[in-house]
């Protein structure tokens, strides 16, 4: 590691009491030239190091190891990076190691590297070590003696089967039937196991085109496992998926990497990204950080096992490289908030709506100034209906229609030919009353560029923006978590608050990540019944009975890490989900 930019001073109470900053500069030599090399700051008396004046010299520390640690800030290495896209542009330091047999996340922010990372360890892209020009055995010398170098030496053979983020362009690329689709890239007779384990039977005769957001992303992870392959990445899977679909392709990414198919000759290599911690925490074996700077540099951190890796990524600081990238840790509650007293908005009847094949009802409830009302059910449940039949968007069968504005936010992140060529500025429209939410969601620094050139993260906070700045008194977000990271999430909950509170409106946010829906909600619907057959909506109730509500229908039971509080999904049939069920607590303890 080179000398930090920068360094933090953690000091304690001892340091405060006893004021020995004067005691620990006059053993350092720099202060023998008048210039202070640490200094109290004003605010909250703690100690600090001066980037400009430090020397690494390390007397502070060794004074009082008690009381003081220097902690490195995120700075680019001082080595040659695997890869580098030009003079100034980004630059990726080190690579995560692929296990045979195992699932190795992949845990970071948008922008740090995840894609790169892709392209090479797949063989799409050569790394150049940061020079012009570089032979492939010079980057196998590089990890001479590590378990990279068995795999790099072999990367010409291996056969790649690769989920992307982007699952929209699977629609653009095959049309016809998906039993069509994916029969066609069945090579290692997966067809009937997959579909029966994924649960796609009553897809199978639909039209491509037909398919909603979460059955397209279903397929598309149907179509990579049934490809085969020695090397399988799937990048963000559970988008789009509800709660229940979730764990049931995260067992099925578990069983393809454990060699679980009869006609399996290998176990193979697989990688994951995704945000929903949760499910991240269920499926990986292991994991990998990147950190350092968005669009600039990243770093891949040693591999941790899955509990202690997400654990250092929400603490924010790398024992291992000494590290802290994140200035305070992400801790989550153990317990429901209580829904707050608001001025009430508007009462709604109950609804009924029947289609050709589905029928909905929907019980009558409350909307308050200032709160959003978190939406949990399956795909296909009728969620969005009932938010726009309440909007007047769909005539009900049944229920007096409000006559209000709706701004929405749809899930699937669908733009014209014409759209793509805009600026976010222009695309965003209006940005007078929204110009600090769309700071906050860092939208701010895409204003010039065009949609079509936005990644999904910065799509989604596009999309979010363009809903924020439409004149409504009803806000709906269908899936807003979706490619966006951990932070970007949690500052999406904040947002949604500040702006509802200081407007006055209301918000309904349909989300499948429940840290998501925990963190945005004052009250929750829940939707039961039988997905594209019927539905039924329950009122609005407070967090923690809707919670439960939901869970027990899905079967699922989460435990608190006691170190951050994140809920982590028991095992079926475990003590703990046993004990939990019992008590009719699915996920608050």
């Amino acid at each position: 590691m080179p000398k930090p930019k920068r360094i933090a001073v953690v000091d304690n109470e001892e340091i405060k009491d006893r004021q020995e900053s004067l005691f620990i500069q006059s053993l350092c030599p720099i202060n023998r030239s008048g210039v202070d090399c640490i200094g109290v700051a004003p605010e909250d008396k703690t100690l600090t190091i001066d980037e400009n004046t430090c020397i690494g010299c390390g007397i502070c520390v060794k004074a009082n190891p008690k009381a003081i640690q220097i902690v490195n800030l995120p700075a680019a290495l001082d080595e040659d990076p695997i890869h580098r896209y030009g003079t100034n542009l980004f630059a990726l330091y080190r690579l995560p190691i692929p296990k045979q047999g195992a699932v190795v996340g992949l845990v970071g922010p948008n922008g740090i590297g995840k894609s790169t990372v892709l392209n090479i360890l797949s063989g799409n892209l050569k790394p150049n070590r940061g020079k012009k020009q570089v032979e492939w055995q010079e980057v196998i010398e590089q990890f001479k003696g590590t378990e990279l170098q068995a795999y790099l030496e072999n990367i010409k053979n291996i056969k790649v089967g690769y989920k992307s983020q982007n699952i929209d362009a699977l629609q653009k690329m095959f049309s016809g039937k998906v039993s069509e689709l994916l029969k066609k890239v069945d090579k290692e007779n997966r067809f009937d196991s997959v579909v029966k384990n994924l649960q796609l039977e009553r897809l199978l005769e639909k039209n491509m085109k037909e398919l909603s957001g979460g059955e397209l992303q279903l397929i598309a992870i149907a179509a990579t496992i049934i490809k085969g392959g020695n090397f399988y990445f799937f990048d963000e899977p559970t988008s789009y998926l509800d709660v229940e679909q979730r764990f049931l392709v995260a067992k099925e990414i578990r069983r393809l990497a454990e060699g679980g198919y009869e006609n399996s000759k290998q176990k193979p290599y697989t990688m994951t990204i995704d945000h929903d911690l949760a499910v991240a925490d269920y499926l990986a074996d292991q994991v990998h950080i990147l950190y350092g700077s968005p669009g600039v540099f990243g770093i891949v951190s040693p591999p941790q096992g899955v509990r202690v890796g997400i654990n250092t990524y929400l603490d924010g600081y790398i024992k291992e490289d000494n590290v802290r990238f994140r200035d305070k840790p992400i801790v989550f509650s153990r317990v429901a908030k209580s829904p707050e007293k608001k001025k009430p908005l508007y009462d709604f009847d109950e609804f009924e709506k029947t289609f050709s094949t589905f029928k909905l009802k929907v019980s009558s409830g409350s909307l308050n100034q200032g709160e959003i009302i978190g939406i949990l059910g399956s795909n296909g449940i009728g969620k969005t209906t009932f938010v726009n039949m309440l909007a007047g968007e769909i005539k009900p069968d049944k229920g007096k229609q409000l006559k209000l504005k709706l701004s929405y936010k749809p899930q699937r992140l669908v733009f014209s030919a014409e759209e793509g060529e805009m600026i976010v500025r222009d695309y965003i429209g209006n940005t007078t009353e929204t110009q600090n939410m769309i700071h906050m969601l860092k939208v701010d620094r895409l204003s010039d560029r065009k949609v079509k050139t936005l990644s999904g993260g910065e799509l989604q906070a596009v999309f979010i923006s363009a809903a924020l700045s439409r004149d409504h008194d009803i806000l709906l977000l269908d899936e807003p978590s979706a490619f966006l990271d951990v932070e970007q999430r949690l500052i999406l909950a904040r947002v949604l608050d500040d702006w509802t509170k200081t407007r006055g409106t209301a918000g309904f946010v349909v989300d499948h990540d429940l840290q998501v829906i925990d963190s945005v909600s004052n009250r929750l619907m829940v939707f039961d019944g039988r997905p594209a057959i019927e539905g039924v909506g329950n009122p609005p109730e407070n967090l923690k009975d809707g919670m439960n509500r939901f869970l027990k229908r899905v079967g699922i039971t989460f435990r608190r890490d006691p170190q951050t509080g994140r809920p982590r999904a028991n095992k079926q049939d475990s003590v703990l989900d046993r004990e939990q069920k019992e008590k009719g607590q699915y996920y608050y303890i």
